[in-house]
């Protein structure tokens, strides 16, 4: 996959993509990610990519020529029209679902706005979706897009060790992920539980299971309704008895 990011800022962009995980799967091949910098396609002297808004109010507004000049940059005629996103709090919020839909395509290219937002037209005439990663305002696009490209690369094969660093995380199967314990076995009087010292895997397993649904139920209630509990997840949360058990 490749991974384009537009941008008023490419080398704060650079160096979070650069490091640990995502770095070294650059390095590896396994990802290419390229941060473009919109005002190198200002078309003026003074690389001015805003001005001001029509109708008053405050702030600036960014130029829609600058960002589409610098989007029909990456492709030729003839070539696919690369997928891209927009970061905005309007658009849709981002969950696991999308990003593993996302990671599913050849290449992404990620809008970065910044002042008071983007000409509107410009993202009627090249933007195929919007995405925000929550109900708040931040300064710019850019941390959003830098959390999205991280959780698509992590998804790509051969990024992370193995499938199941990721299969097992939260959100990835619709449940919160259970605790998680290193050594020592006893911090501050605080111990481990024993069934993670007993090596009876199946018992562990089913110990991760109960952790994670009860979680998921007290923390977000809202995604566990969204559940659809087997008869081994309903026995674990004692919703209907476990007659193996009580034997």
């Amino acid at each position: 996959m490749k991974i384009d990011i537009l941008t008023l800022f490419p080398e704060m962009c650079n160096t979070v993509m650069s490091e640990s995980i995502i770095g070294r799967a650059q390095k590896a091949d396994k990802v290419q990610i390229e941060c473009h910098n919109i005002r190198d396609f200002a078309g003026n002297k003074h690389n001015k990519v805003d001005d001001t808004p029509y109708g008053g109010g405050m702030g600036m507004v960014m130029s829609a020529e600058p960002i589409y000049n610098c989007y029909k940059s990456l492709y030729t005629e003839g070539e696919p029209k690369p997928h891209l996103i927009y970061l905005s709090p309007k658009g849709t919020t981002l969950n696991q679902s999308k990003v593993v839909e996302l990671s599913k395509l050849e290449r992404l290219v990620l809008l970065c706005g910044h002042y008071e937002g983007v000409d509107e037209r410009v993202l009627d005439e090249i933007v195929d979706e919007q995405i925000s990663i929550g109900d708040f305002v931040l300064t710019g696009g850019e941390l959003p897009a830098l959390a999205l490209a991280d959780a698509v690369c992590r998804m790509l094969p051969g990024v992370l060790s193995d499938d199941i660093c990721f299969e097992d995380e939260s959100h990835f199967s619709g449940v919160l992920e259970y605790p998680q314990y290193t050594k020592p076995s006893v911090w501050r009087d605080r111990e481990v539980p024993e069934v993670l010292l007993s090596g009876n895997h199946a018992e562990i397993n089913k110990w991760r299971r109960k952790q994670s649904l009860e979680i998921t139920r007290e923390l977000r209630p809202e995604m566990f309704k969204k559940l659809e509990l087997t008869t081994d997840d309903q026995k674990l949360l004692g919703l209907i008895p476990d007659k193996k058990r009580k034997k």
